[in-house]
Order: C-alpha cells, then sequence, then structure tokens
C-alpha cells in the first residue's frame, strides 16, 4: 500500500514538473524580446562597416605619405609612417574580425539559435 503511494507521488511529480518546464516560447525567442537585439546587431553592423570604409581611407592616406616621403628622402617621417600603416592594418583586422561576429550574431537571432 505504502508503496503503490509512493509510486503514484513520484509520477505526479514528475508529471507536473515536466508541464512547468519553460519552452522555447516562454523563453522569449518568439514574439517580444528578440527584435531589439536584431536591431542593435543591425546597427552594430552598419557602424562597423563605416568605420572599415574610414580605417581604409586612412590607409591609403598613409599609403601616399610614406610614398612621398620616400620620395624626398625623409626617412623618419617614413618610419612613423610605416608604424602607421601597421596599426592601421591591424585596426581592419579587427573590424573585419568584429563585422564577421556581429553578422554571425544576426544569423543566429534571426533563428532562434
Amino acid at each position: 500500500m505504502v508503496r503503490k503511494l509512493v509510486l503514484i507521488l513520484v509520477t505526479t511529480a514528475a508529471l507536473g514538473s515536466a508541464a512547468f518546464t519553460p519552452s522555447v516560447a516562454a523563453a522569449g525567442w518568439y514574439g517580444y524580446g528578440h527584435r531589439p537585439d536584431i536591431r542593435a546587431d543591425r546597427g552594430d553592423i552598419r557602424a562597423d562597416r563605416r568605420d572599415l570604409q574610414r580605417d581604409h581611407a586612412d590607409l591609403r592616406r598613409d599609403f601616399r605619405d610614406l610614398r612621398r616621403d620616400l620620395r624626398f628622402g625623409r626617412f623618419g617621417d617614413a618610419s612613423r609612417d610605416l608604424a602607421d600603416l601597421r596599426r592601421d592594418r591591424q585596426d581592419i583586422r579587427r573590424d573585419q574580425r568584429d563585422l564577421r561576429r556581429d553578422r554571425r550574431d544576426l544569423f543566429f537571432d534571426r533563428h532562434g539559435y
């Protein structure tokens, strides 16, 4: 008798707890909650693209300055321009990596991963 009563209580507890487990819909992925995140990701992608355009323009300016300094024999200025070019390339790589990660996050947000 006691064994049957314990078995009934355990079964009821298991079924009751399974009914109250949160699902994906309850977690906020469907409906309200994910659209602001998608908007933020899109805005971040736009900002990263603008930053990349500015960095590429700065890189072209630095190349022009480097060629001019080498042509006129200003080797100290040329070495500073070369260091600036290295920093600009590193910044471009970081921005491209950030852009790739933002695109991946946007994809995951859209498809509910």
